[in-house]
């Protein structure tokens, strides 16, 4: 792709549950960001809380857009959210349409993650697990930002059962009802691929037996333990990417729900290692293709 290709607009690169953007100099977006770059794409990955609500990360998000716009001089940015980061990017383009040319979701869980439905039942609120499994989340995600090398900015908060509740079936489908936009509004179909002057996109992957369990992934733990979290669904069992179903992930238009990549090799974790064949960095290279191509 020549650099004349590239997206009118700067990229926000917005990740999930537990993100970050360089640990210690390791990126969240392995080998993406240099990649969109080389293509001269302006790429700017930014963090919010690591463990909160979608609607907190989204506010969050705002603050960040302001500052892109603001150092860039652009009119508007493209966000890209990986997992809950597709959901605080959905809330920031609801509240501020004039400021976002575009939302796509990757591997989001638009329509709720039937693992963190799991884990409600599993430890539901006030139990003794759910105590233990919050200890552990604040533990990790305080870990995290102290290991966290690119972000100079004030403490972000964490509530772990606003995280958790957020990215349940009916703690989305409560968010949905807030912000439509892009949503599906049949099961397994597509949304709106415009509204309020915002495109919506999607993809997502599956776990694949031969080729997701093949390549790097057979020396990847983030595979093995998406392998062992795929146990835990009933609606999409066998359609889903460890974290996140097939269907769920469906928002505006959809680019492709059946890739052969799990919830992390969609971000090209770890280290690049990923199934059989898979190649997740062209996704965002062609993506920025696509938006280019359409103008923005």
């Amino acid at each position: 792709m020549s650099k004349s290709a590239t997206p009118r607009y700067p990229l926000v690169l917005v990740p999930g549950l537990l993100g970050f953007i360089r640990l210690l100099g390791y990126p969240y977006w392995y080998g993406i960001v240099s990649a969109l770059r080389r293509q001269g794409a302006q790429v700017f990955p930014v963090l919010l809380s690591s463990v909160h609500s979608s609607e907190v990360r989204g506010e969050q998000l705002l603050e960040r857009i302001a500052q892109v716009l603001q150092e860039t001089g652009a009119d508007k940015v493209h966000l890209i959210g990986h997992s809950q980061g597709a959901l605080s990017a959905r809330y920031a383009a609801a509240l501020k349409p004039q400021w976002v040319a575009s939302v796509t979701s990757v591997a989001g869980p638009n329509h709720g993650s039937e693992l963190a439905d799991f884990l409600l039942r599993w430890a539901p609120s006030g139990s003794v697990r759910e105590k233990l499994l919050a200890a552990v989340m604040r533990g990790v995600a305080r870990c995290m930002a102290w290991l966290e090398s690119a972000y100079k900015g004030p403490r972000l908060p964490m509530d772990v059962r606003a995280a958790q509740q957020s990215l349940t079936t009916q703690g989305v489908a409560a968010f949905n009802a807030l912000y439509p936009q892009g949503v599906a509004e049949t099961w397994g179909g597509e949304g709106a691929e415009e509204v309020s002057g915002v495109r919506y996109y999607s993809w997502s992957g599956t776990l694949q037996a031969g080729i997701t369990n093949r390549g790097g992934n057979r020396w990847d733990g983030p595979n093995l333990a998406c392998r062992l979290f795929a146990r835990t669904f009933r609606r999409e069992a066998g359609h889903c990417d460890g974290m996140v179903g097939r269907y769920s992930s469906h928002l505006g238009k959809v680019i492709a729900d059946d890739l052969p990549l799990d919830h992390f090799d969609i971000i090209n974790q770890s280290f690049g290692l990923v199934g059989k064949g898979a190649d997740p960095v062209r996704l965002f290279v062609e993506h920025s293709r696509r938006l280019r191509d359409a103008g923005l």
